[in-house]
């Protein structure tokens, strides 16, 4: 790969023809016209946070480096930024007035409201841009490298850049835009935020089953995304059918694998509805996020809910009550080894041997306290279950 060290080009020529799109899918321009500041395999832009954007701005206000930019020629005096692009774009955001910058009073200042001399400094601040030249190979892998420091790329964000094309853009309109208004029903399930590829990432892990390489690389010349969002609006209609509620909880759970596990049972959303307010309000619930795979699956598996245990003090009392009366009767202390007819029938064992069950499972109604505790030998606690 090729590369030449710039420094002819100033804020002011970056940002000829600047144009921002909220729509984040769609590119960023500049240089007039010459430069694409988001191609399809950069991230969206990060740094509107009222932070980021305001320290680029005072770095060139106080003369401090900006650091490197590296752009990729992509044909005869023409560019895109291969990094650098939040850094470009915070400038061109700032030059057409999209947020102010306190001044030395306190005071929130937009570009065109500060002194004139401010203005040109910020116009006339050089860029240290590295320009490149190579293959799509050299140029991805060089992406992936620069990368690494900063604000590091998410698996998402790499692999947009390894396999962009006409799918990952349609996949970025449609998932990674903060304008679609789906974005708000999809943030009850789904953790993340559409600028840093969440949404898009949990749609391609739902469609291919985990794998999301291999299915953006089959797909990358597409130019329909139609697979991608049926599956996509058929989970999320699915999780909004049976669950007539939207709890906290449910957000971050594995949507997809649910989906295909369950999807084929039918379910009654009242009495699932019912379900759910009880188990939410149950104290010895501590798994609140098991509460919805749990019901899907029966209400059998307790063990998602991690349901409260026997505390120490409760487990040692059952104990020795049971082991005493057990020696005066010469039996085992386990109950289930005394109506056995093995050599264990009389065997007292040792607290670490045993371990804490509700007479009736909490399943079943039994409550988590000493009048519902028994102990029993590690080996028919784990043989009983739920029964």
């Amino acid at each position: 790969m090729k590369t030449i060290l710039r420094t002819d080009i100033t804020v002011k020529d970056i940002c000829e023809g600047f144009v921002y799109n909220e729509l984040e899918g769609k590119g960023l321009f500049g240089l007039a016209g010459k430069l694409t500041i988001q191609p399809e395999y950069q991230r969206n832009y990060i740094y509107a946070d009222g932070k980021r954007d305001v320290a680029v701005i005072e770095s060139i206000l106080k003369g401090y480096p900006l650091g490197l930019i590296y752009f990729n020629t992509v044909g005869t005096d023409s560019f895109e930024v291969l990094d650098g692009q939040q850094r470009i774009t915070s400038i061109g955001r700032y030059v057409t007035n999209k947020f102010a910058v306190k001044d030395e009073r306190g005071m929130e200042q937009y570009f065109t409201g500060i002194a004139d001399d401010k203005q040109q400094k910020i116009l006339n601040t050089p860029l240290l841009i590295y320009q490149c030249e190579g293959t799509e190979s050299e140029i991805k892998e060089w992406f992936r490298t620069i990368n690494i420091a900063g604000v590091p790329l998410n698996n998402q964000e790499l692999l947009n850049a390894v396999y962009s094309g006409p799918f990952v853009t349609l996949g970025k309109e449609e998932f990674s835009n903060t304008q679609n208004a789906n974005i708000q029903k999809w943030s009850a399930y789904i953790t993340g935020s559409a600028n840093r590829q969440e949404f898009l990432e949990r749609a391609l892990e739902w469609v291919s089953k985990g794998n999301i390489g291999d299915y953006m690389s089959r797909h990358r010349y597409d130019t329909n995304i139609a697979e991608l969002k049926t599956y996509f609006n058929t989970v999320i209609d699915w999780v909004a059918g049976v669950f007539k509620d939207v709890e906290s909880e449910m957000k971050g759970l594995e949507w997809g694998r649910l989906y295909e596990t369950y999807h084929k049972i039918a379910y009654d959303p009242n009495e699932v509805s019912a379900q759910v307010h009880k188990l939410c309000t149950d104290f010895y619930v501590k798994n609140r996020k098991g509460i919805f795979e749990y019901i899907l699956g029966g209400s059998q598996d307790t063990k998602l809910l991690d349901v409260r245990i026997f505390d120490e003090a409760t487990k040692k009392s059952v104990y020795t009550i049971q082991t005493d009366e057990a020696k005066s009767k010469g039996i085992s202390n386990c109950p289930l080894c005394a109506i056995g007819n093995d050599s264990n029938k009389d065997k007292i064992w040792s607290l670490a041997d045993m371990d804490a069950d509700h007479i009736t499972a909490w399943s079943k109604g039994g409550a988590t306290d000493i009048k519902n505790c028994q102990m029993l030998c590690k080996t028919h606690n784990r043989a009983k279950g739920n029964r």
